[in-house]
């Protein structure tokens, strides 16, 4: 699964494709890890093309919610496709997870915590 990183001022943007399942979570956490590590611990993440996500996906996105949380920041999900997002709904991690309509709308969040 390519993961992207890019800066938009102290917000780390990570984009994301492919499936993001059990074969994927370890390298993901990891790379999410770091991120938020050397960052501000602001992170929005894109799924706009990841098209699967199962438990062990949803587990790194709230470990990295822990983690941004822990340093100050919070997290944010932007694009997500139907069915990833039937999935974060099906499992009430909606009610956690900030979803966002557009990466101005959680840039702009973001950047008032």
């Amino acid at each position: 699964m390519p993961i992207s990183h890019r800066a938009a001022g102290d917000v780390d943007v990570i984009s994301l494709s492919g499936s993001f399942d059990a074969s994927e979570a370890p390298a993901a956490r990891e790379e999410f890890r770091r991120i938020c590590e050397k960052g501000s611990g602001k992170i929005l993440i894109d799924l706009a093309q990841v098209q699967f996500i199962d438990s062990s996906g949803l587990s790194v996105l709230v470990s990295t919610l822990k983690n941004a949380r822990n340093k100050g920041g919070d997290l944010a999900l932007i694009s997500l496709t139907p069915s990833v997002r039937s999935i974060i709904e099906l499992t009430r991690l909606h009610r956690i997870l900030d979803i966002c309509d557009s990466e101005e709308t959680a840039l702009k969040k973001l950047g008032q915590k």
